[in-house]
């Protein structure tokens, strides 16, 4: 039976995750505290943005220099990974003149002083926006934890040389919850058909598995240093083709550059909590909780 072996809160968005041993499940599903804080454009408004890499969103997709940030947390709780405040590092950018330099940031008093340190370093206006009831996610129809299992991070780590380990590709690829004591591609059994979703016991609660994760240009970027893997996407897509398992159908993997699962957490399972060891097993099929999207 597959159990969780990882969890990981991502508090600002776009940067470096917080692990955790137990994790509460937020409003909107999400662990509580994930992408609760996130940097956008000066005047952006985050909730009308598109996170695809041209809406206002600084992040990897759009702004490579993201990757030279490194930050560290402190956070209300052994459960709640809400920020109360960040150290945050960063590398001398010659292009903007910005030093080398690392800063604690009180959260979320210090938000005008983070605003203006990121700005030095990116070279533009940014806004540090808040959302503590769900967070900021990247799928808004399916904000809650995205699924994916270790031996999954392995398979695909081999596929490239300037990957380390599968430690690296979780880093790469960003994902709340990993799997242990399951094969690779295991959660691609978490999707079906458009309108569709799979039902997840975890622990004692249970959660939605929905669509199969669009992947980006971030994963092929170094996550310190951003320097790109040239033909990632190719090599990807020609590597996820060859060993797609039999169980990965679905008529939302339309195309073969997609990985992790996202899902919905249905609003009665909010508040409980998820945990390392947890059992995870698949109950069934039913209609998407929210409709469909």
């Amino acid at each position: 039976m597959a159990r969780i072996a990882e969890l990981v809160a991502y508090p600002l968005k776009s940067n470096d995750g917080v692990a955790l041993e137990r994790a509460e499940i937020g409003p909107n599903g999400a662990l509580r505290g994930d992408r609760t804080y996130a940097l956008v454009e000066a005047g952006v408004d985050p909730h009308a943005a598109s996170v695809g890499g041209d809406g206002g969103y600084v992040n990897g997709k759009s702004e490579p220099a993201v990757h030279g940030l490194s930050a560290t947390y402190e956070v209300a709780g052994p459960t709640d990974a809400t920020p109360t405040a960040v150290t945050l590092s960063r590398p001398a950018r010659p292009e903007t003149g910005a030093a080398a330099d690392e800063e604690t940031f009180t959260l979320p008093d210090d938000r005008e002083a983070l605003e203006a340190w990121v700005g030095e370093y990116l070279g533009y206006a940014v806004d540090l926006v808040r959302e503590p009831d769900g967070g900021l996610p990247d799928d808004r129809a399916a904000p809650g934890p995205t699924v994916v299992s270790r031996a999954t991070l392995e398979a695909v780590a081999s596929w490239f040389d300037e990957v380390d380990d599968a430690t690296e590709m979780r880093r790469r690829l960003r994902p709340s919850v990993v799997l242990d004591d399951c094969p690779a591609f295991w959660e691609d059994r978490l999707f079906a058909d458009r309108g569709e979703a799979v039902r997840v016991s975890v622990g004692e609660g249970e959660l939605f598995g929905v669509n199969p994760c669009q992947r980006c240009v971030v994963p092929s970027r170094d996550p310190d240093t951003g320097e790109p893997i040239d033909g990632f996407r190719e090599t990807f897509i020609r590597k996820r083709r060859e060993t797609r398992p039999a169980w990965t159908e679905g008529d939302r993997f339309d195309h073969d550059f997609r990985l992790m699962v996202n899902t919905v957490v249905p609003e009665a399972e909010w508040g409980s909590t998820l945990a390392v060891g947890d059992a995870v097993a698949i109950e069934g099929v039913e209609p998407e909780p929210n409709g469909g999207n």
